[in-house]
C-alpha cells in the first residue's frame, strides 16, 4: 500500500525551480534510495516532501491530501535527518527527548524512550555526554536515534554518512538496515553512493537536474540503465559523483 505520494511535484530554492517530478511514491515499510551527483535535486526533494520548501503540486499522506491545515500533523508523523547532525547544545540525552517533548509526551517518558532509542543506535552509553563532544559518528548515531525515537511512520535522511569514515559508515549502514526492518519505518534515502545504496534499499530513483531519470529495483537499473547517464553509474566505482 502507498503511505506517500506526490504528484506534479515542483520545488523552489531562492525562486529558481530544482525540481519536476510528475509522480514519486513511498510504500508502507518502503526503503527507496534517490541517487544522483551533486545539483540533482535530491536534497531539495527531501526537503519539499518534508514540507520545508516551497513546492506546487500535491502531496498525499495515508490518502489524505497536504493542506496547510494538516502540515503540522503530518510534520509529527514523519521525520529527517540531515547530511550534518544539527544537535543542541545540552546532553545527548536532552537532544533525543527533545523531539518527544514537543510533542506533549511528558518528560519521564520522553526521557525513557530517548533512551531506549540511543541503546537501539549502540550510544546508550553517551546519554550523559555533552551533545558537543561527540566524534563524527557517534553524533550522527544521536541524530538518527532523536529521529527515530519519535517512531515515525516515514524517515528522511539526507546523506545521512556522508561525513563518516568508511568504516564508520558500514557498520552504521549494517544498524540502519537493521533497525528500519525491525520498526517497519519507510524510508527516503538521498545518496550519491551506490553501495551505501544497494545496502539499505528496495528501490533505486535516479535524479539529474531535478528530474527522475529512471526508478526501480538496484538490480534492474543497474543492468538495464534508460539512458548513458544511468549507464555511467554502473561503470563507476561507488559513485555518480
Amino acid at each position: 500500500m502507498t503511505l506517500l505520494k506526490a504528484e506534479r511535484l515542483k520545488i523552489w530554492r531562492g525562486g529558481a525551480q530544482v525540481v519536476d517530478i510528475p509522480e514519486f511514491s513511498v510504500g508502507r515499510e518502503e526503503k527507496v534510495a534517490v541517487i544522483g551527483p551533486n545539483g540533482a535535486g535530491k536534497s531539495s526533494l527531501l526537503l519539499g516532501l518534508a514540507s520545508l520548501l516551497d513546492s506546487s503540486g500535491s502531496i498525499t499522506f495515508e490518502g489524505q491530501q497536504l493542506t496547510p491545515g494538516r502540515r503540522m500533523e503530518y510534520r509529527r508523523r514523519i521525520a529527517m535527518v540531515f547530511q550534518e547532525p544539527l544537535l543542541f547544545d545540552t546532553t545527548v540525552l536532552d537532544n533525543v527527548a527533545e523531539g518527544l517533548c514537543i510533542r506533549g509526551i511528558c518528560r519521564g517518558d520522553a526521557r525513557t524512550r530517548a533512551v531506549q532509542s540511543l541503546e537501539l543506535f549502540g550510544v546508550g552509553h553517551l546519554a550523559r555526554r555533552a551533545a558537543h563532544k561527540l566524534s563524527g559518528g557517534e553524533a550522527q548515531r544521536v541524530s538518527l536515534a532523536r529521529a527515530f525515537a519519535v517512531r515515525p511512520q516515514l524517515i528522511l535522511m539526507d546523506e545521512p554518512f556522508s561525513s563518516l569514515d568508511l568504516p564508520s559508515r558500514i557498520v552504521l549502514a549494517e544498524d540502519l538496515v537493521r533497525i528500519l526492518h525491525e520498526s517497519g519505518t519507510a524510508a527516503v534515502i538521498a545518496t550519491h553512493d551506490r553501495i551505501e545504496a544497494f545496502r539499505v534499499v528496495d528501490r533505486l530513483v535516479v535524479m539529474d537536474k531535478g528530474r527522475v531519470v529512471q526508478e526501480g529495483q538496484p538490480g534492474e537499473v543497474i543492468e538495464h540503465p534508460a539512458n548513458e547517464f544511468v549507464a555511467a553509474f554502473r561503470r563507476t566505482r561507488s559513485s555518480l559523483m
